[in-house]
């Protein structure tokens, strides 16, 4: 897909107007705080109308204004269709094709895009449960049926999680424990089967593009972390049997921490560079483009999957990388409609072939 108009009024900081992007690389260059990363926001809207930022709605509406709106033009689906948001005193209003829509959950489908914001390097520096989510999270928009088993498994975890604090009270409930057990791991066994295979997948990916960023240099791994010993290549069913192994043997663990010390949801994502962790071993820049490749490593998976390229977002992604990787950003990516934020002037001068949009104080003029 390709974004073709962009319009935007009373939106954050920007001065009401509109821009027309090129089909592959556009960058999006200003000083700090000129309103460079609103506009990238501005294009994640239509995703799904939430900010990537964690933004409420009415903090997208410009200071003293009722309203803000937001209108845009996309080539999708072998044809160009229409989008429009609209923001105002706690409501949101939607239409795809000029045709109104209940909720912003309508645009899921028609419009695609994959964001990076400096944030998203915790997906390296920080704990666990933040490398589980971005694998979660992308399962969840494959498939329904994925949203669906994570929420049950979920739902099965908190009550067995309520349980094992009770029976520290009431000993007798112990006996209730392998009927939880049973429900957790079945859809366990589902949900890892489904980490495993996009992992698989996601690994090919950003293999690729991170030899391409670092020019040859460096290899990069996704490897699945787990205390209950997978392997990856079992069946559904053998990896059924195996965490039902070791939610028994914790079993007595559990009870007196009053929570669940094995399965899914303790596991974790390894992102390895020439063999190390990231995490404790890379440096800024090797970091920042482990990032990038599973970013685009997604982009290629949604792909494959949808029939439909996804625009890319990069939000303030060239600093702390040096001048050959700036280059791969820059200048070979053109498979996809990219977006990037920055500040140095020697970037927006990288560029081979896009367009040049300069943001000062709000306003956004196209330079070429």
């Amino acid at each position: 897909m390709k974004v073709l108009y962009l319009q935007f009024n009373n939106y954050r900081n920007l001065v009401d107007n509109y821009i027309q992007p090129c089909e592959k690389v556009n960058v999006i260059y200003g000083d700090n705080a000129q309103g460079k990363t609103n506009l990238l926001e501005a294009l994640w809207l239509f995703c799904g109308g939430h900010s990537f930022r964690g933004a409420k709605d009415n903090e997208l509406i410009k200071f003293g204004a009722d309203y803000a709106d937001l209108k845009i033009k996309f080539f999708s689906e072998e044809r160009e269709q229409t989008a429009e948001l609209k923001y105002s005193s706690g409501k949101k209003e939607v239409k795809i094709n000029d045709v109104a829509k209940k909720t912003s959950s309508a645009l899921v489908g028609k419009y695609s895009a994959v964001v990076f914001s400096p944030e998203h390097l915790t997906l390296v520096k920080n704990g666990p449960q933040i490398r589980r989510n971005f694998i979660d999270s992308a399962l969840c928009r494959q498939k329904v049926k994925n949203a669906l088993l994570l929420s049950k498994y979920n739902q099965t975890l908190n009550q067995r999680n309520a349980l094992l604090k009770d029976i520290r009270k009431h000993i007798e409930l112990r006996e209730t424990l392998p009927i939880w057990d049973e429900t957790l791991c079945s859809l366990g066994a589902l949900l890892v089967r489904e980490r495993f295979e996009y992992i698989k997948l996601l690994c090919e990916y950003a293999k690729n593009y991170h030899s391409g960023i670092s020019d040859n240099s460096e290899e990069l791994l996704i490897k699945y972390s787990s205390n209950c010993d997978y392997k990856g290549d079992e069946t559904v069913n053998e990896l059924n049997e195996k965490l039902a192994f070791y939610l028994k043997k914790s079993r007595d663990d559990d009870i007196y921490t009053g929570c669940t010390n094995t399965g899914p949801h303790r596991d974790d994502i390894d992102i390895m560079i020439n063999g190390v962790k990231a995490k404790t071993f890379g440096s800024q820049g090797q970091q920042r483009s482990a990032v990038l490749s599973l970013k685009l490593a997604e982009a290629e998976i949604i792909s494959d999957k949808t029939g439909e390229k996804p625009i890319i977002l990069l939000d303030d992604v060239l600093s702390e990388l040096d001048n050959k990787r700036q280059d791969f950003l820059l200048n070979k990516t053109e498979n996809y409609q990219v977006f990037i934020t920055c500040c140095e002037k020697s970037n927006k001068q990288q560029l081979k072939n896009g367009r040049i949009f300069y943001i000062k104080n709000g306003d956004a003029v196209t330079e070429k």
